[in-house]
């Protein structure tokens, strides 16, 4: 049976949905601030109807979670829970920060990611991945937000880094880091087609839930009192 996964990301600077049918993705990416809410609705109506699809016949739907962009995630959580909702649909949210990771592997050929987001108020969202033999991106630790100068970085091993969290604080986390940094990738974002990616793995190891159980990750207790975001 033919799986067909749509699957939404407006939680960083970037913004992008993608449709994946049995595996094959196709994305609509912009990196474009403050546009998200403007974007993403053009973008889900351009890759259905070049699939000649009705939202109706979507399988699974699937969105960065966070942390991220406060108002940026709760763009594509809300479009995700209005569609899922209309056409009972069942989703898979996915850690941005997981899909952060898995498009620096993608883009270096390296099993192991420190990944960091900028996230205001001098600190960080951040989140360390490896790949596993099986090809899984798999959280080592936990996701938390940090100050840079206490970010949790491994004490051995070479890792990738990438996100905006290193080119905003790259100066205070890299030295703990030192020459075990193969390469950084401070412009790295997220990306629609990399969380539907891991979106249908989970999908098939049974994480999907309804659309009322598909809320937003903030990491962040105090959101409310945050900073109007640049998105």
């Amino acid at each position: 049976m033919s799986l067909k996964l749509l699957a939404l990301d407006t939680s960083t600077e970037a913004c992008s949905a993608a449709l994946s049918i049995d595996g094959e993705i196709t994305q609509r990416y912009q990196l474009a601030p403050r546009e998200h809410t403007h974007l993403i609705l053009g973008m889900i109506e351009s890759l259905l109807h070049d699939a000649g699809l009705k939202p109706s016949e979507i399988d699974v739907m699937s969105f960065a979670r966070g942390p991220g962009s406060f108002m940026g995630i709760r763009v594509a959580a809300g479009v995700v829970q209005g569609i899922a909702f209309a056409h009972s649909i069942p989703v898979v949210p996915v850690s941005t920060l997981a899909a952060l990771a898995s498009v620096a592997m993608e883009e270096t050929g390296e099993t192991r990611v420190l990944a960091a987001i900028d996230a205001r108020m001098k600190e960080v969202y951040w989140g360390a991945y490896q790949r596993s033999e099986s090809g899984q991106v798999e959280l080592l630790g936990k996701e938390c937000v940090t100050a840079p100068d206490k970010a949790p970085i491994p004490g051995q091993g070479e890792w990738v880094t990438a996100g905006t969290g290193w080119g905003s604080y790259g100066d205070v986390m890299k030295p703990t880091l030192g020459d075990r940094c193969i390469t950084s990738l401070d412009e790295c974002f997220p990306s629609a087609a990399a969380i539907a990616k891991l979106a249908v793995d989970l999908y098939k190891n049974g994480a999907a839930v309804p659309a009322g159980e598909a809320v937003p990750v903030y990491l962040r207790d105090n959101v409310a009192s945050k900073p109007k975001s640049a998105i």
